[in-house]
Formats: C-alpha cells, sequence, structure tokens
C-alpha cells in the first residue's frame, strides 16, 4: 500500500488507517477482545499499519487492545491517539501522555492529537496555548513525533497553529458529511495539514447494511447520529440506490467505493474501523480501487442529495445533555 507524508513531518502514513473507537467497547455491542485484535492485526497485514485510537476509548481499553495486537512489530505501525478535553491543562496532558504511552506500550506515540476543542461538552476552557505549549514538551522531548486537532474549526486550528505546528485535523467526512470542505480543507491544503477523516463510512450507513425501518439495538451511539434520523435517513437510501449500480461496475462494494472516493480527496485519508478481521482486509481493498473524474463527478452529485438537505451544525450527533463517552 502506497504511503504517504503526514503534513509536514517525516512520517509515513497509510490512505486508510485502522480506527478503534470499536475496540473500546464503550457505545458499542456485539464487541469481543479478540476479535478486535484479530482485526486489528489483520489490517496491519493487510498493509493498514496506522492505527488510530483515543485514551477516551473504553478509558484506555483501546490503546491496550492495539498493544496487544502489535507490540511485537511496533517499530513498523504508526500509532495516532487522543487526549480528550477533560485533561488539557498543561499537567494534564502530560499525565495523559504518560498513561497513553503505557496503555500502548511504547516509548513514543506518532500523533497526538487534542480530540475536542476545550470547552466541548461543559469542560473546562483551557486557553490554547496552555495545551499547545504540554505538547510542544512532549514532541522535544520525544514522547510525541507530531501533534494533531480532531473536531477543530478552522477559527480554532488557526488558533492552535500560532502555538506550534498541528500536522493534522481529524474531522467527520464522507459521502455522506462534508462540512470540512466548506473553510477548513482548503486552509489544511494551504498549510500542508493532513486531512484524517473519521466516520468514512458514515458510522456504517454507506456500506448500504442499514436498510429502510432497520432498528438500531439498545446501546448503540448511533441512535443519536442525524442520518439515521428522519428525511435525512430517508434520503440516505434514495443516495444508496444510486450508489450501488457504481459499485457493481466497478466491482467493488459500497464501503470501498465510499472510501476510495474519500482518500481521492486532496490531502485525505480515512479512518476505517472494522469489528473483525474480514472487514479490516475489505477496507484495505479500497486502496486498489480507480476511480475517474467521470465517476468522482457522478459520486459528488449523489452525495449532495444527502448533504445540501443538513443543517449548519457539523456535529454529526443529536447527543442528550452531559455525553462523556463520545468520539
Amino acid at each position: 500500500m502506497e504511503k504517504r507524508l503526514l503534513g509536514l513531518t517525516g512520517i509515513k502514513i497509510t490512505p486508510i488507517l485502522m480506527g478503534t473507537w470499536q475496540a473500546g467497547k464503550s457505545m458499542w455491542v456485539g464487541i469481543e477482545d479478540a476479535e478486535t485484535t484479530r482485526a486489528i492485526r489483520a489490517a496491519f497485514e493487510a498493509g493498514i499499519t496506522t492505527i488510530d485510537t483515543a485514551e477516551i476509548y473504553g478509558d484506555g481499553h483501546s490503546e491496550r487492545m492495539i498493544a496487544q495486537a502489535l507490540a511485537d512489530v511496533r517499530s513498523r505501525a504508526v500509532y495516532a491517539t487522543k487526549v480528550f478535553p477533560t485533561h488539557l491543562k498543561y499537567q494534564q496532558v502530560l499525565d495523559a501522555c504518560e498513561r497513553s504511552l503505557k496503555n500502548l506500550r511504547t516509548d513514543y506515540i506518532d500523533l497526538y492529537q487534542i480530540h475536542w476543542p476545550a470547552g466541548a461538552f461543559k469542560t473546562e476552557v483551557v486557553p490554547i496555548e496552555e495545551t499547545m505549549s504540554a505538547l510542544n514538551d512532549l514532541k522535544e522531548q520525544g514522547k510525541i513525533r507530531a501533534i494533531g486537532v480532531s473536531n477543530f474549526l478552522r477559527g480554532q486550528l488557526e488558533e492552535a497553529a500560532k502555538y506550534g505546528r498541528i500536522d493534522s485535523l481529524q474531522p467527520p467526512y464522507s459521502l455522506f458529511w462534508r462540512y470540512v470542505e466548506a473553510d477548513t480543507l482548503p486552509y489544511c491544503i494551504e498549510q500542508n495539514i493532513s486531512i484524517l477523516a473519521y466516520s468514512p463510512l458514515a458510522q456504517g450507513l454507506l456500506t448500504g447494511k442499514f436498510g429502510p425501518g432497520h432498528q438500531l439495538q439498545p446501546g448503540d451511539h448511533r441512535v443519536n447520529n442525524k442520518l439515521f434520523k428522519g428525511e435525512n435517513y430517508r434520503r440516505v437510501q434514495q443516495a444508496l440506490a444510486k450508489l450501488r449500480p457504481i459499485a457493481e461496475r466497478l466491482h467493488t462494494s459500497l464501503s470501498n467505493l465510499a472510501l476510495a472516493w474519500l482518500i481521492a480527496q486532496p490531502q485525505t485519508s480515512a479512518i476505517a474501523g472494522a469489528r473483525n478481521a474480514e472487514q479490516a482486509v475489505q477496507n484495505a481493498q479500497a486502496t486498489e480501487v480507480s476511480l475517474s473524474a467521470e465517476d468522482l463527478a457522478e459520486l459528488d452529485a449523489i452525495s449532495c442529495m444527502v448533504t445540501h438537505h443538513l443543517d449548519e451544525n457539523p456535529v454529526m450527533w443529536d447527543w442528550p445533555e452531559g455525553p462523556l463517552l463520545i468520539h
């Protein structure tokens, strides 16, 4: 799998990253540790050597599963993890990093990211200058190799960049969720900031496995996802009906069609999760899908059937008050 540079660093990442929110188990149903570790290892063996996680995913459980799966090949993997907005004061950042290093069983983290801006989910508003000071010190100490942010809008990204080099932005981004393109993506292109797109399959919608009338299981976090609700969900089904013939013509799956479109966007790689080894291997095959300019234009037009009807709020979920276990 051909790799890409992360921002202005010398770190090489894969166009598809292994996402491990589900490995933390919290807010997911039917996740088993043994299957998780097999999936992570299968992704690595299939060429997906960049792994994304976060301290909040099962309170470190996801990080520990990555270590269990990849400790013997750590030097050939790229680890990206995140610090939660409850830990953005200077010493809290340092302490959180130490916990993640221990969980991951490593002495360095390739990419360390601010998960959400300070103040998100009623957390304390910590000046970005303080958080960046801690991240810069960790970088100088060699405990982290690069700094990234997640769920930041353009203004927040520009403010963070005043205090240190930002090499990646992790936003929700897919054929059905394209807010980042409005003004943040152009800034990232200008500044050579890599886009690491999460929810590239719109939390499973772009797999096609959720049909009309599908009922989510109790405890599934997707009950709060705007795309799974009302008119949005009906438009999603209409768009999927138009995407299926394209996938069939290109001899690929709906999932890999969506991933191929995403990694064809400027400076964009896709973070794709997998519940099992088979899904992980299938995700890797998305890099083999070749899309022409005409294909991309057709996919753009179909995408607009959904995206043009969404509200102006770039957060994908209608969460109840005070959630903390989130992406």
